[in-house]
């Protein structure tokens, strides 16, 4: 996020369309496909229905958004031309640009803005806040909508440019009519790439078409803003749920691109004169976390929770994960990421790694050996952080029952209240940097799989949004954080960066922790 509220400086169908006046972009070369393997299978295509990355990557490039976020943080118009604001800052109007249009055809307007908006609001934290502080959300036009606001809410831009998922795109009406709690069954964006849903063999592949009738802006792309000018015809998305066997297609050029490189592979590839990698720090890295079911036995009793925190080593965790040293941050005690605007110490002590102490304080606890269900995602990294969780939990008294799975089988398993204790994660550094983003805090006392509730944690939430200097965020971050540490919705297990690796015959790769395609040329 970016602006006054999180600092703008830190943070960083195919075929001819019968809708006159579409500008269309300049046609790639014939036949040029990308052919890529990201983190995980895409599971669920409705972007509103999940946090995980892999929903967003696809949404990035089959949906738009009204505003988004540059290289520099700066949120930037993306689907709108421009927009004024009353004196009184309690009225925003926003007008579309000219030329937007669905992947069906139907031009995009200014119902389907708000169609998207209202769905979209509830299923997000800094969406319910924007809704909390909405009069009334309006289309006026085709071309223009407008908030009118009950207080002033500065965050507006930064809310609508959001790159954190769930990410507010615009659907047409008639799909974002769907009911907030049914996922839509028709996916059509507005987006450089259009679904190819004939195409989709769950598994196995999915295909993503170059959309003739997209309109880039004029602007040259920059991160998730710019002009999305699409290079290429198709992508191509390969189901290798084994790293390994995808680095190994990557040497022999049977793919162009894998997302998370295997550490143990990183020396072979960086030998290889044909591939590239791309390894990021910073705001670009990811941040591990245990997520914890507050609504299941046992760690529906805080004090159980709380043994959690003397029973995780990030070093031994990144070090066991086989992470080298110079992809890895040192033992960090942040929610909002270390060497962020907002990393904070606030609370740590609670977080002195020592399995004796765990063991001598869960059996002052009223935890009688219930199972504690782990949910693990097979052959990833998390699933390694995971087993030396495991370990220590088993040493300390607990007994553990675990349950290896993939990632979409771990999405739906999370979703249910009862069922399972934890499961481990990673998520990009810029979804977890400040009470608003991070997953685990901005969902404190909402519908969120771990249902972990602080009626002290939401006001400082908004209190954040509303504070006026980074001086006053930082101490409402320290306060959250605090919080947090007793609270334990999850328990953090390391910071560090996997590298992406391509071959040399893709140029213009954006170097990101978001796989980003619209601007990649081949050849």
């Amino acid at each position: 996020m970016s602006g006054s509220g999180i600092g703008r400086r830190h943070i960083l169908a195919g075929g001819a369309l019968a809708t006159a006046g579409i500008i269309r972009a300049p046609e790639a070369r014939a036949e040029t496909t990308l052919n890529l393997v990201l983190e995980s299978e895409v599971v669920i295509l409705d972007p509103y229905m999940t946090t995980a990355a892999i929903t967003r990557t696809f949404g990035f490039h089959v949906f738009d958004t009204l505003f988004a976020m540059d290289g520099q943080g700066q949120v930037r118009p993306q689907m709108v031309e421009g927009h004024d604001v009353a004196r009184d800052r309690l009225r925003w109007r926003f007008t579309l640009r000219d030329g937007l249009a669905f992947h069906d055809g139907a031009p995009v307007r200014a119902a389907d803005v708000v169609a998207s908006l209202v769905r979209w609001m509830p299923r997000d934290a800094l969406g319910r806040l924007l809704r909390d502080a909405t009069e009334e959300l309006s289309a006026l036009d085709a071309k223009q909508f407008e908030f009118r606001l009950k207080r002033p809410f500065p965050l507006m831009l930064e809310v609508l440019g959001k790159p954190n998922a769930p990410v507010p795109f615009i659907l047409p009406e008639r799909l974002a009519r769907t009911p907030g709690e049914q996922r839509i069954t028709e996916i059509i964006g507005s987006g450089p790439f259009r679904f190819r849903a004939d195409l989709w063999r769950p598994g196995n592949v999915m295909v993503l078409e170059k959309f003739p009738a997209y309109r880039p802006r004029a602007e040259a792309p920059d991160f998730l803003a710019g002009g999305k000018q699409v290079r290429v015809d198709s992508l191509t998305l390969r189901v290798m749920p084994d790293q390994a066997t995808a680095s190994t297609a990557l040497l022999a050029n049977e793919i162009d691109y894998q997302q998370y490189v295997p550490f143990d592979f990183i020396a072979r590839l960086e030998r290889a004169r044909h591939l590239k990698l791309m390894a990021l720090g910073g705001l670009h890295q990811f941040q591990g976390n245990f997520r914890l079911n507050h609504d299941f036995p046992p760690f529906n009793d805080p004090a159980v929770r709380r043994v959690l925190w003397k029973l995780v080593d990030q070093n031994t965790i990144l070090q066991a994960i086989g992470i080298p040293e110079r992809f890895r941050a040192p033992q960090c005690p942040s929610f909002w990421m270390c060497d962020a605007p907002y990393a904070s110490a606030a609370g740590a002590e609670a977080a002195r790694y020592s399995p004796a102490e765990a063991r001598a304080d869960l059996a002052r606890t009223n935890y009688r050996g219930e199972p504690v269900v782990f949910l693990q995602v097979a052959g990833s990294i998390s699933q390694t952080a995971a087993a030396v969780l495991v370990q220590n939990m088993k040493q300390a008294g607990f007994v553990v029952d675990e349950q290896v799975m993939d990632w979409g089988t771990v999405l739906a398993r999370r979703a249910r209240h009862e069922g399972w204790s934890l499961f481990a994660v990673y998520s990009n550094g810029v979804d977890m940097l400040t009470p608003l983003t991070h997953f685990y805090i901005a969902s404190t006392c909402a519908d969120y799989p771990g249902w972990s509730c602080d009626a002290a944690i939401p006001p400082l939430v908004r209190s954040f949004a509303e504070a006026e200097t980074q001086a006053e965020r930082q101490r409402i971050a320290d306060e959250v954080q605090r919080i947090a540490y007793t609270l334990t919705p999850s328990v953090m297990w390391g910071q560090f960066t996997i590298p992406a690796a391509y071959r040399g015959v893709l140029r213009n790769l954006l170097e990101s922790s978001f796989p980003i395609f619209w601007q990649v040329e081949k050849g």
